[in-house]
């Protein structure tokens, strides 16, 4: 089972699933001691660099944790923060799942995070918790031990998903969840590939440092510009151009249901920000001409 190149996301985390389950149906329990790498690689046939990665996976989004000379155990319910509890859990991702995540532009998706991560602050601010941000403090550890990009991808996730988890709203929570199924698409992750180098990494590990530290220090405002800063960076090197900065409140017109492009949806939540944009698009568009927008 390779971890490189296609869609690796998706084996990742099919590999990661597994590891679980089997030790789930072994009778592990809160605490319990999980195999060695070496002997899980021996026991599902994968290599050890796979089960790293999945490992990785697993202790990102807290069903492990790993500690150095003792070994890897499960954690259960009480090791879990209340971030995590409320909210979603990573989505699986099927093949089919995977295979839908590429109708999303990895363009379309870096439009919609500048949309709203950054504008999420001030709640992440209002409403998180020293929990939260033990999170938080995890996943920066987590991000600065990263071996590689796979690693990195996963603690990077891990990552913006407990900021938005501490926005403590539920409809950005599964807008987020939607942006890390895109996540999952074998065109996003190619393009991530290609376009990751160890000095990126290292700028995206001190962003990732100057968002949380403004956030502990609820500072809204640099803690809205440190993630602004960062999105830019980020849609730069993924796309290999200078996207123009979006501020709160900016139309962005996004057309729907064509292939590429973010697509209206029943329950959806990103229904409800392409169908307004579109919305005040055409309107615009009925003016006539010469006619001014009122200030």
């Amino acid at each position: 089972m390779s971890m490189t190149g296609g869609n690796s996301a998706l084996r990742r985390r099919a590999l990661a699933a597994l590891i679980l389950a089997e030790s789930q149906r072994d009778g592990g329990h809160h605490g319990a001691r999980l195999p060695t790498e070496r002997q899980l690689a021996l026991d599902l046939g994968v290599s050890r660099s796979a089960i790293r990665h999945a490992m990785a996976l697993l202790q990102a989004e807290g069903h492990v944790s790993r500690e150095v000379g003792r070994g890897t155990f499960l954690r259960g319910a009480l090791d879990e923060a209340p971030a995590a509890e409320e909210a979603p859990a990573p989505p699986e991702t099927s093949a089919a799942d995977a295979s839908g995540a590429d109708d999303y532009a990895p363009a379309d998706v870096m439009t919609v995070r500048r949309l709203f991560e950054p504008t999420a602050m001030s709640l992440v601010v209002a409403w998180a918790t020293a929990r939260d941000f033990e999170e938080m403090d995890r996943c920066l550890r987590g991000g600065e031990r990263a071996a590689d990009h796979d690693e990195f991808e996963v603690w990077d996730a891990a990552l913006h998903r407990s900021i938005i988890a501490a926005t403590r709203s539920p409809l950005l929570i599964r807008l987020y969840a939607e942006i890390e199924r895109a996540r999952h698409g074998r065109v996003w992750g190619d393009l991530k590939r290609r376009s990751a180098t160890a000095a990126r990494r290292d700028e995206y590990r001190r962003d990732h440092e100057e968002i949380v530290t403004a956030l502990r220090l609820r500072d809204a405002d640099q803690a809205t510009a440190a993630m602004r800063t960062h999105l830019a960076r980020v849609s730069r090197h993924l796309l290999n151009t200078e996207l123009p900065l979006l501020d709160e409140g900016q139309g962005v017109p996004v057309r729907i249901g064509e292939p590429g492009h973010l697509r209206a949806a029943r329950g959806r939540p990103d229904a409800v920000l392409v169908l307004v944009h579109a919305r005040r698009r055409s309107v615009a568009a009925r003016r006539p001409p010469g006619h001014s927008t009122p200030a």
